[in-house]
Order: structure tokens, then sequence, then C-alpha cells
């Protein structure tokens, strides 16, 4: 089924629209475990559970060959000042405003926080794994950053076209690598403008990605810490150990050892990997526990995405 949302999205009017394999993939997986789900034999369900938990860790992981540290270097202050304060800010006050003011689970409204503030459905799948989260949440929170990453792809370019973006250059590309959700999101969106803004926007949106890492270290910390308080007994570190992974593939990546053609193709294949996970992931999500999640989950995503803006520009402004 992977392989056919592969294809699928490869087709010339998929292609146009910037939607990628991960997020057909969902759709196609969900369709399927809620529409023919009597078709699939019982035993299927194990390479599922594999598929959607070992392989997602394995994918992430690799997603690191994405980055280098010359990238970052690149962009210089402006844009890692952007990332951390986007990455952080958005991350903290989603789990704050969606647990307080919307009554949402912890995870849910973490896991949706999460793909608005750094790398989309990449980063809700590995908060999951942390998280230790159950598959609909993340299908939920997935769903948000498609719906949300997609307006600001294309209303974002409108904005710049008709000035109500003060930005112009190297700002407008931090902003757009700031602020919007999906890698392929900024990309599309950038790629509307010239090939600077698109250099610049995609780097921003690659530092943001290497924040998953401490992120996800500090959020493994606090469910130490949590655990101890409940229970009474030093609880282990949860490490991510995939997260650990995910750095070293980057800096070995910066090291240039790997050749440009073998690189792409790791490249590739991780992408494949991570459309397996995301197929397997909406094999296991039901559309009633979807439907439980209410329209809270809606309202956090459509505040965050106002966040994303306004937090964004402010910064840009501060350090432009």
């Amino acid at each position: 089924m992977a392989f056919a949302v592969f294809q699928l999205a490869q087709l010339a009017p998929i292609k146009a629209l910037s939607i990628s394999p991960l997020v057909l993939g969902i759709v196609c997986g969900m369709l399927y475990g809620n529409l023919l789900r009597g078709t699939m034999p019982a035993e299927w369900g194990v390479g599922v559970h594999f598929a959607a938990r070992r392989l997602l860790r394995i994918a992430v992981a690799l997603y690191g060959l994405n980055i280098s540290i010359q990238q970052i270097i690149d962009v210089g202050a402006p844009g890692v000042v952007v990332s951390i304060g986007v990455a952080v800010g958005v991350l903290g006050l989603g789990t704050w405003l969606g647990t307080r003011w919307l009554r949402l689970d912890r995870d849910t409204a973490m896991l949706t926080a999460a793909g608005s503030a750094i790398c989309g459905a990449a980063a809700v799948l590995a908060f999951e794994s942390t998280l230790r989260s159950v598959p609909h949440k993340s299908a939920v929170a997935v769903a948000t950053v498609v719906l949300f990453g997609t307006i600001s792809m294309f209303l974002y370019p409108v904005l710049y076209g008709v000035g109500w973006l003060p930005f112009d250059g190297t700002a407008l590309g931090i902003f757009l690598g700031g602020s919007i959700h999906e890698v392929a999101q900024v990309v599309a969106a950038a790629s509307n403008i010239d090939p600077a803004t698109t250099e610049v926007a995609t780097i921003v949106k690659m530092t943001r990605v290497a924040l998953l890492v401490p992120l996800l270290l500090v959020i493994g910390l606090w469910l130490q810490r949590r655990d101890a308080s409940l229970t009474g007994n030093k609880a282990k570190l949860p490490v991510p150990w995939f997260a650990i992974w995910f750095l070293i593939f980057a800096i070995v990546n910066s090291l240039g050892v790997i050749p440009e053609s073998t690189l792409e193709m790791l490249r590739a294949f991780d992408i494949f990997l991570l459309t397996m996970a995301m197929t397997a992931l909406g094999i296991e999500t039901r559309f009633a526990q979807m439907r439980a999640a209410g329209p809270r989950v809606l309202a956090l995503a459509a505040v965050l995405f106002v966040v994303l803006f306004g937090l964004t520009s402010g910064l840009v402004m501060l350090v432009s």
C-alpha cells in the first residue's frame, strides 16, 4: 500500500499541490482501516504495528540525513533565533492552551502543538513515540498539519504579492521557514517567489527540524520526573534513542563522507519508510476515535496557526 501511495504522490496534479506521500499514506491507510478493515487478516496486525512503531523510529532517525551543520551556519543567527523562538514558544503555548483552555488530554495537545511548532507530520510521529500515545491522537494532529500547513502554503505568497507581508529577501525566507508546518509546504510556498528565498526558507525550516532532538530529550526528562512524582520511585529516563541517531546522521551528513548519489537514495528510502509508518498509523486509526476528539483540536490548531504567523513576524522584525 505504501508503494502504491508513493506512486500516487508522483502524479502531476498531486505533485503540483505539494501533497507529500506521508499525507497520502495516512489518508489511504485510514480509508482502508475504516472501510475495508474486514478484509485484512488478523495476522497482518503484527506487521502494521511494527511499521507504525519500530519502523517509524528508524525512519525518523534517518531523517537526520536531510540536515547539515553547514546549512544552519549559512543562515546565521537570525534564522537560528527565529527557529528556536518558534519551536519552543509554539510547543509550550500550544500544550498549555490545549490542556488548560480547551481541556484536551496532554498527548493530543502536545502532538498538535509539535506538528505546528517543529516539522509537521514527522514531529507528530516522533513525539508519539516518546509519549507512547495512541494512534488516533497522532492522526488528528497530522490532519491539522495538513489543513493549516496547506493554507499557509497558498496564503503567504499571495499576501507577499499584494504587499501585506513587510519582508523581502532573507527576511521573507526566514519568515516562510519559521511559520509553515511541513518541509514540502515551505519549499512550495517559497518557490513561488525566487530561488534565493527558497534556499533561506528551507535552511530555516531544517533548523526547526534539528530542534526535534533537544526538545524530545527535554520531554523525556519531564516524563521521568512526572512518573517519579506519581509513583514515588525514580523512573528510568526514557531516552529517545531514535532522536540521538537523528543527530548522529545529521553530523554524518555534515561531514560529507557519503556520496551525493547515495545520499539522495537514502533520503528517498527514508521518505518511503515514513510513508509506510504513516500508512500503518492510518490503518490503526478509527474515524469514531477522531470524532471523539471534537472541534477542540481544530480550534487549538487554528489558534496556533495565528500564533505562528504573529510570533514569526515579530521575531523576524526583531532580528532583521
